[in-house]
């Protein structure tokens, strides 16, 4: 590939660059990275086919063209990822939403019935997605968007803004639910959502390099078990949750019956179950706190 080459040229020439490096969707994300390189429209790509490429041009190509070539995520090079039909800045400081984890808004929303003045919680909120995405849709709403890292509260500010719903959300950083201690709503919150880690240790190594080399440690992998932080989220909710308060937390593949038992052991919740993705997997929990008087926990 060289400078001074038609962009009809080139699209077919990083296709195949794409597809050397084992990218799968190779041909489409040739047209999105080009695209993107060159300020265009999709659609101009093809009515521009012919236009000859300029030394800049065709070395901002190659730039993303390589970073894709060693398995940096797309979303990453491109900066977005969209999610409920909404678009969220994405960096390497958080995770890239992921389709699965729209069913934790929706089962939210079908189970919630949340009622003017209403407390949710999105823990571990990464880029924002699901506070954000709630806050578009719920009006006279307290949402607090927690998580450990700096950096991704800053990305998740900037998607609220981004969104128009700065004002909407509280922002704390601190481990899983410790900042709420400061917040004076123990036994008040009517949901806690969250997509936590739950990668085990020994599947690190299998997981796709995109994932494994680029997307945020801290965010994927959980320990020995995969589960250990909806175990702690089953815990410690129960501080929070008012009587009848939902606990919603995404799941790995194959975790759910460990994590059900987890939420029955623990006692003080009523109603555990699960519901399944598109793929057929149990990909959510849902518990709910149960009343006082049947708390055992």
């Amino acid at each position: 590939m060289s400078e001074g080459q038609a962009i009809g040229t080139l699209l077919a020439n990083a296709q195949q660059i794409l597809e050397y490096a084992g990218i799968a969707n190779a041909a489409q994300e040739a047209r999105w990275l080009v695209a993107y390189a060159l300020a265009l429209k999709h659609h101009e790509l093809a009515t521009r086919s012919e236009l000859l490429l300029t030394a800049e041009q065709f070395a901002r190509v190659m730039s993303v063209l390589r970073r894709r070539e060693s398995r940096e995520p797309l979303q990453y090079i491109l900066g977005s990822q969209e999610f409920c039909g909404l678009e969220f800045s994405v960096t390497p400081a958080v995770l890239i939403p992921r389709p699965e984890t729209e069913l934790l808004i929706q089962e939210t929303l079908r189970e919630g019935g949340f009622a003017e003045g209403a407390v949710l919680v999105d823990v571990g909120t990464g880029s924002g997605c699901v506070a954000v995405t709630l806050a578009t849709i719920l009006s006279g709403m307290r949402i607090f968007a927690l998580d450990c890292s700096r950096d991704a509260l800053s990305v998740a500010k900037g998607n609220a803004e981004r969104q128009g719903v700065s004002n909407k959300i509280v922002w704390l950083e601190g481990d899983l639910l410790s900042p709420l201690r400061e917040c004076s709503v123990a036994g008040s919150v009517d949901a806690i959502i969250s997509n936590p880690p739950y990668i085990a240790e020994a599947d690190w190594a299998g997981l796709q390099p995109e994932v494994r080399d680029y997307e945020p440690r801290g965010a994927l992998l959980a320990g020995v078990e995969g589960i250990e932080f909806h175990e702690r989220l089953i815990h410690d909710s129960r501080e929070f949750l008012s009587p009848d308060g939902l606990l919603v937390m995404e799941l790995g593949q194959g975790q759910a019956p460990l994590v059900r038992r987890a939420a029955e052991a623990a006692g003080g919740y009523t109603g555990v179950q699960t519901v399944k993705d598109e793929a057929g997997i149990e990909r959510v929990l849902i518990a709910r706190r149960a009343s006082r008087g049947v708390n055992h926990g």
